[in-house]
């Protein structure tokens, strides 16, 4: 009789153990459905020109959180309204978002940068043409709203900058910008200061 209460015991407490790891499985699988980085909403901001012309991105934060919601901060303030495209060069990338305008301001913080040479290795983003991504210093956690695009593949950039988004509309408008006639930098020495203001109209979330 004892060894049957004994059998019996030992079910029962069977029993309760493959109900808990069941019931935790699935509240594993629950938060990994909620938190799949697939699923998370993906903005859609627009690039207008002065002179009328547009690029449409969408940006990703399964790649660059972060960096994904401080772009789409200031560009909802209206931060990036009327500043340049300060830097350019063609077949490589044109970069803007300096209140400077000459490649040494930014907004009033700085963010992390989430890319792997600094520790963040879920952004596997490349850079090829059209990639969005964040300019920065020589410190990693450097970027705070200066930002470029990429001309042509540049995968030699893969794990030291931030790509955070890519072009899906106005491949036309980026390779127009990209041709503008540059002189040299006086700071860095580079040919890549436009000879005339490439002014950003406004930077919008369209979602």
């Amino acid at each position: 009789m004892k060894n049957f209460k004994k059998k019996k015991t030992t079910m029962i407490m069977m029993f309760l153990l493959v109900v808990t790891l069941l019931a935790t499985g699935c509240g594993r699988k629950g938060n990994e459905d909620t938190n799949n980085n697939s699923n998370r909403e993906k903005p859609i901001v627009q690039i207008e020109m002065q002179d009328g012309s547009k690029m449409v991105l969408e940006l990703y934060p399964e790649f660059a959180p972060e960096t994904v919601q401080n772009f789409v901060d200031l560009a909802s303030e209206g931060f990036f309204d009327g500043l340049t495209f300060h830097r350019i060069v063609e077949g490589f990338m044109i970069q803007g978002g300096d209140p400077d305008g000459n490649g040494t301001g930014g907004s009033s913080k700085n963010i992390k940068g989430e890319f792997a040479e600094n520790g963040f290795t879920q952004n596997t983003l490349q850079h090829t043409k059209g990639v969005i991504s964040m300019a920065r210093s020589a410190s990693p956690d450097s970027a705070s709203s200066q930002f470029f695009i990429v001309h042509d593949d540049a995968t030699f950039l893969d794990g030291k900058y931030a790509a955070f988004g890519k072009l899906i509309e106005g491949e036309e408008t980026l390779d127009a910008i990209a041709a503008t006639p540059v002189e040299i930098n006086p700071l860095s020495g580079e040919v890549s200061t436009p000879t005339e203001d490439v002014v950003i109209k406004s930077i919008t979330v369209q979602k």
